[in-house]
């Protein structure tokens, strides 16, 4: 892990990018935060694929809070084929795909086929790349664990519940496509999980997302259902969230 760069946000805030091989990311820390002081815990912040640079503005306020209000620690990753990192061409073609149903007027019901092409091989490559930040990330000073993940691609959040054991709770966001293996890998899913759902949102399959939900088998799981499309999500989420994550990474309830 090679840090590029580093900027002090606010009293509280720390803020440094780095690069993993190829991998760009972000990561936010308390200024306080020294070798001498307790560990701190760490959220992993997910995203949507639309590049960090898009995404920046949103994930720096999500991390702001939960390093300013919470004392954790936060970071990101650049997923595969985004932003600025290499396209593969299955994944250009089967996004050109979902274009295609959606302008045609399937967008409701988008075939499998399209969802498997598009998501799988996203998850499949995500996922090792978590890991092995995580890695990297857990090695750093005064970064101790335990692990949160919130938000992003909800099937990337559902494979790393099910194969990362450092993770100990999840923020999953509704509202993205699902294949079918992913409600088979739900079910062996048994973190705790906040999961939000924006009940008008345009592109998500508001019924996909509630049988996602029946299908974790966590036996700690809380859906927030919220009017609004996709964008939509309470500012009172955050905290909310925070809170989640601040009763199973630190014990303590808030």
């Amino acid at each position: 892990m090679h840090f590029s760069s580093e900027q002090r946000l606010d009293d509280a805030v720390v803020e440094r990018a780095f690069t993993l091989g190829e991998i760009p990311g972000i990561l936010w820390t308390p200024a306080a935060l020294s070798p001498d002081s307790a560990p701190a815990p760490l959220i992993l912040i997910g995203h949507p694929p639309l590049g960090l640079g898009r995404m920046y503005p949103r994930l720096a306020g999500r991390a702001r809070h939960y390093v300013a209000e919470y004392g954790f620690a936060a970071a990101t990753i650049e997923l595969p084929g985004c932003g600025v990192r290499p396209r593969w061409a299955a994944a250009e073609q089967a996004r050109a795909d979902l274009r295609q149903a959606m302008a045609t007027g399937s967008g409701g019901a988008v075939g499998g086929e399209i969802i498997d092409a598009l998501i799988l091989p996203l998850v499949d490559r995500a996922v090792p790349e978590w890991q092995a930040a995580l890695d990297e990330l857990l090695a750093l000073p005064g970064i101790g664990g335990p692990v949160g993940y919130e938000g992003g691609v909800i099937s990337v959040g559902v494979r790393l519940a099910v194969v990362e054991p450092r993770i100990v709770a999840a923020g999953l966001f509704a509202g993205s496509l699902v294949p079918a293996a992913v409600f088979e890998e739900a079910r062996r899913v048994t973190i705790p999980l906040h999961v939000l759902l924006q009940w008008d949102d345009e592109g998500n399959d508001r019924q996909a997302a509630l049988d996602l939900f029946d299908a974790f088998g966590s036996r700690e799981k809380t859906l927030h259902a919220n009017l609004g499309g996709h964008t939509g999500v309470p500012q009172f989420e955050l905290d909310t969230g925070a809170r989640f994550f601040a009763r199973h990474l630190t014990g303590e309830p808030r």
